[in-house]
């Protein structure tokens, strides 16, 4: 079989390659909905930078069966980084699970033409992602470290989340919190295709008044993620990679929940909650849990961050994984990023050291 590789650096052609770009990802297992079209082709309108764009694309026999979406950085050291950014909880590549080690070996060597003097840094990367296969058979220089914990559930109806739960008193807590929600009226639909766009800008709309006085996430605010976010869905929806649910109290929307779904998980992106749920004790993170079970495929993520009220169910913890690749004259750069890496994991303990100082020093002083 003859195995051809392209670099593309047109955005115009990124955008043509839509429809092939979505077959190639249904026949990889692995994708997660960081790796579709819509919401990589809508992130680069939003985030990225002209003459920087880098898609490594493998065909056989004119049909495209492996794809690497990437970015040139110039910091901290030159790197091709996948597209997506820190908005997108999972980075990777996409490999046809119909090909053999072939196309695996095609998309290795285009990338490795296409970094040249750049560090390859995938970002992100899920256990069992695509980008797996890359690195096993990379023969430069690499590392594997640690990324962000991403915590997971299993993907069943809401009533067996409810028995994972450690003690009867804690699913019974849960119980009558599905009932409050059942008491107070709250009822939720799924929205229609034609209607996700003026769901989602209510979304952040709700999402910016329940952070009002808090610290956020500054770029969840910014007209440039809404504009993401409304030029992805749509067509994510559409395809069946998304879902936009809308929760109404007294016939007014109060929360508006958006969930990516790919083969193997469902995972809860973003909500917008009037305080006014809260106001009404209603548990607004069961609410979105239960709502998102409906929907759950393989696994149920809760992706990136380990905060405590996602604890309480009792979730698996899974790294992401970082790759690193390098060419043997590139060599230095991965070792400047991984003494970065160490560098920057020392700063947090010794963070994590004084603050528990401090709270033993006033403790005493109490």
């Amino acid at each position: 079989m003859t195995y051809t590789t392209h670099l593309v650096t047109d955005e115009r052609a990124f955008a043509e390659l839509g429809p092939e770009w979505a077959g190639l990802y249904r026949r990889c297992e692995s994708a997660t909905p960081f790796q579709s079209h819509a919401w990589l082709h809508s992130w680069w309108l939003s985030y990225g930078r002209p003459g920087r764009l880098r898609l490594v694309l493998v065909r056989h026999e004119g049909e495209l069966v492996a794809a690497a979406p990437l970015m040139r950085v110039g910091r901290p050291v030159p790197s091709l980084v996948p597209l997506g950014g820190a908005i997108s909880d999972y980075g990777d590549v996409l490999l046809d699970d119909g090909r053999g080690e072939e196309a695996v070996a095609a998309l290795t060597d285009g990338l490795a033409r296409a970094a040249r003097t750049a560090l390859l840094d995938f970002r992100e990367v899920r256990p069992g992602g695509a980008a797996e296969r890359i690195y096993d058979l990379w023969s430069g220089p690499r590392r594997r470290v640690g990324d962000s914990v991403c915590l997971e559930l299993p993907a069943v109806p809401m009533e067996e989340l409810v028995a994972r739960l450690p003690s009867t008193k804690a699913q019974q807590r849960v119980r009558a919190k599905l009932r409050k929600l059942t008491s107070l009226g709250v009822r939720r639909s799924v929205v229609h295709p034609d209607e996700v766009d003026s769901a989602l800008r209510r979304l952040i709309e709700l999402h910016r008044l329940q952070w009002q006085g808090r610290k956020v996430t500054s770029e969840h605010l910014r007209p440039r993620f809404c504009d993401h976010l409304v030029r992805s869905v749509g067509p994510m929806v559409r395809s069946g990679d998304a879902v936009v649910t809308e929760f109404r109290l007294d016939d007014d929307v109060v929360a508006v929940d958006l969930t990516l779904l790919s083969r193997r998980l469902a995972g809860g992106y973003l909500y917008g909650a009037h305080p006014r749920l809260r106001e009404r004790k209603a548990d607004v993170a069961v609410m979105l849990l239960d709502a998102c079970s409906e929907h759950a495929r393989g696994t149920l993520s809760l992706l990136r961050g380990n905060e405590p009220y996602k604890q309480h169910w009792r979730p698996e913890q899974v790294v992401n994984q970082r790759l690193l690749l390098a060419r043997r004259h590139t060599a230095p750069l991965l070792t400047a990023v991984l003494c970065d890496v160490a560098a920057r994991r020392r700063g947090k303990e010794l963070l994590l050291r004084w603050h528990g100082w401090r709270e033993r020093a006033g403790g005493g002083r109490s």
